[in-house]
């Protein structure tokens, strides 16, 4: 199934009407010539007046489009276009022309000045619009705020969508799992909770299914020779035909889903093996499956995948990194300090494509303690172990505080190309000043312990996206010189 949006983004002229309207469609045209190889599909209607606002409207629907950039060519009609946001059903970006392409006499389009006036008629409206950082420029400028809009248009479009698929009750020793729902009906996300007992039958439904054999053969081809158990195929891929199905047949309204399931301690001792492998390979296909019943970590990875497009983990924040370790192997070849530094680290839900090539499928080894008393691992196998590849990073997560307000933090850093010396699906992190952040943003504001991973730098996507969905706290890792408000300035 496919599971992120595509974005086709209109683009609509709108221009005044004691303007040329010459201007505004001369420099529509100037931007699809620089919108190479972007899905961007050219309104022919300029709008001067409401009537032109609908045909516009029509028209891009009638193309598809699920998104839109409002070009002001001139200093635009207040009024029609910030309409366009209210009869369209889709993210809008507004951003206007840059002077330059013409005289200052017949060939200037003030809109510079139209921009601060739709910014105005959006608020007086209460309209939402995505407006860049700065919003005038050249044909080339746009296309590029054009191409920065789409995987955040995308993220827009996939929570308006989304499904967030639960099973089992969010884990008492996992306190920090739990957070109010009401923010995600807030962002329009619906949730259908459900007991371990309906996944459990709805598994046990799917012994036999047809399609196994073919489900195991392409898990054998993903591991390689001797990195699986070939005794357990047959189990996880019942289990991931069971995922699967439940999410076409239950997403109902919605058109596309993330799981946050109950991974243990009763998830192994009656399916017989760990989900982690499972639910690796389908956060890798962009249908993330958050461990723990985390919701909130469910959204975040899957806002990471609609921004990417790309395959996504969801980690403990979980240990720091040793200091003989750190003197070995990053002291001198790295710019940074040793609480610069930690470990990320899950039992095995990271995509094998995140991860060094000796990856494998291997047991747990905290609940082989646990569960089969540390002896030869049966029913906690189904981990995909080894150590994250090197890799630049966003750190990120949307959470709901305790008081139902949705906050989020971001930031930037890279997985190491150093050895972590441990077990599970695990690789060691270097964010800079992450021992400030994790004091003064992790704790300070009471952050859960997972965090979602995004496999580049996408906190200026993220950051805009937060922003549009009306996120007043975004944090993010502050530098030496920016000190956090409850930082000691005497410590």
């Amino acid at each position: 199934m496919k599971n992120i949006p595509d974005i086709k983004l209109g683009l609509i002229a709108v221009s005044r009407d004691c303007f040329p309207i010459a201007l505004s469609t001369k420099r529509r045209q100037n931007i699809m010539a620089q919108c190479n190889g972007l899905p961007v599909y050219e309104c022919p209607v300029a709008v001067e007046n409401e009537k032109d606002m609908l045909r516009a409207v029509e028209d891009v629907k009638n193309a598809q489009c699920n998104a839109l950039c409002v070009f002001l060519g001139n200093f635009g009609p207040e009024t029609p276009e910030t309409l366009i946001a209210k009869y369209f059903d889709g993210p809008v970006m507004f951003v206007a022309a840059a002077e330059g392409d013409g005289d200052l006499i017949n060939g200037r389009g003030d809109a510079y000045c139209g921009m601060l006036n739709c910014s105005y008629n959006l608020g007086m409206r209460h309209l939402k619009g995505y407006i860049p950082a700065y919003p005038v420029g050249t044909a080339a400028d746009i296309a590029a705020m054009i191409a920065d809009f789409i995987p955040v248009a995308r993220a827009i479009v996939g929570i308006k969508n989304l499904k967030i698929i639960t099973f089992g009750p969010r884990p008492q020793d996992f306190f920090a799992c739990n957070a109010p729902i009401k923010g995600l009906y807030e962002l329009g996300v619906e949730v259908e909770e459900n007991s371990e007992l309906d996944l459990l039958v709805a598994y046990k439904a799917h012994a036999g299914d047809a399609r196994i054999p073919e489900v195991c053969a392409d898990m054998a081809a993903e591991m390689g020779e001797g990195k699986f158990y070939p005794d357990l195929l047959e189990r996880m891929a019942q289990f991931e035909l069971t995922l699967l199905d439940w999410a076409e047949e239950h997403k109902g309204a919605r058109k596309y889903v993330a799981f946050a399931d109950k991974c243990w301690p009763a998830f192994p001792s009656q399916f017989g093996f760990e989900p982690c492998y499972v639910n690796s390979r389908l956060a890798s296909r962009g249908i993330p499956v958050a461990c723990e019943v985390d919701i909130y970590g469910a959204l975040s990875e899957y806002i990471g995948a609609c921004i990417t497009g790309d395959a996504v983990t969801l980690l403990d924040i979980n240990n720091s990194v040793p200091k003989y370790l750190y003197d070995e192997d990053i002291a001198g070849k790295f710019d940074y300090t040793l609480t610069d530094t930690f470990m990320g680290f899950h039992c095995g839900n990271t995509p094998s494509c995140k991860m060094c090539a000796d990856r494998a499928v291997k047991y747990q080894l905290i609940q082989n303690r646990l569960l089969e008393n540390g002896g030869t691992p049966d029913i906690t196998r189904g981990t995909l172990e080894g150590d994250i590849a090197a890799s630049p990073i966003t750190f990120y997560r949307l959470q709901c505080d305790s008081e139902g307000n949705l906050r989020s933090y971001i930031a930037q850093g890279e997985v190491l190309p150093v050895a972590t010396r441990s077990f599970g699906g695990i690789g060691v992190f270097a964010i800079p000043e992450m021992g400030r952040f994790y004091r003064h943003v992790l704790i300070e504001k009471r952050y859960p312990h997972h965090g979602a991973v995004a496999f580049g730098h996408v906190g200026k996507a993220l950051h805009s996206l937060f922003r549009y969905l009306g996120i007043q706290d975004i944090a993010y890792n502050q530098p030496k010189n920016l000190p956090y408000p409850t930082e000691n300035p005497f410590a």
